[in-house]
């Protein structure tokens, strides 16, 4: 049985820290909803009762940083792989928040100090909503994969810039990202 709370408690607080892995879903007004799962190390914090936020590296896209612009509602959602079953889930309105922006010296120092660091989103969560998650198999955490951190440092600041202008500045959908200055 799905039940509400009016706040991130200690106990879903110490629950979202010790998961290895989130999602995000997003959607514009029209096209594709995107989910994405994110786990890397020191990209999520957890800023007040109702506010959370992430570090969203460079990937192969650029979806949720394009559907924000156009429509703010996004989910966040964890699972139990390990111990007692839960799936939280944090329903809210976000924003990308750009390297450039004055907010980034704000917000940025919450996370770790990862190259390719592509938008903060930050998330005001408007419900917060826990469910049984008896049906999340148990898995073995094994460990973080290194490539995406690996692939930012061989790159180096301009190189993901230059692949940024190649695969990042519109959605899969054509509707453009922020990832520059419009």
């Amino acid at each position: 049985m799905a039940k509400k709370h009016e706040q991130i408690t200690p106990m879903l607080a110490r629950f979202i820290e010790a998961q290895k892995v989130f999602f995000t879903a997003s959607a514009a007004p029209a096209g594709r909803v995107n989910l994405s799962p994110k786990g890397i190390d020191g990209c999520l914090a957890i800023l007040g009762p109702r506010r959370v936020a992430f570090l969203n590296l460079t990937g192969s896209a650029n979806e949720t940083a394009a559907h924000l612009r156009l429509n703010d509602r996004i989910t966040i959602m964890f699972c139990a792989f390990a111990g007692p079953p839960m799936i939280l889930r944090l329903y809210g309105r976000g924003r990308a928040i750009h390297p450039r922006d004055a907010e980034w010296s704000e917000f940025a120092p919450s996370f770790a100090e990862h190259p390719g660091r592509r938008q903060i989103v930050v998330v005001e969560v408007d419900d917060i909503v826990t469910s049984c998650g008896y049906g999340v198999p148990l898995m073995d955490y094994v460990e973080q994969r290194p490539t995406l951190i690996d692939w930012a440092s061989r790159k180096g600041e301009e190189g993901v810039r230059d692949y940024w202008r190649e695969k990042n500045l519109v959605s899969l959908d054509g509707d453009p990202t922020g990832v520059f200055a419009d």
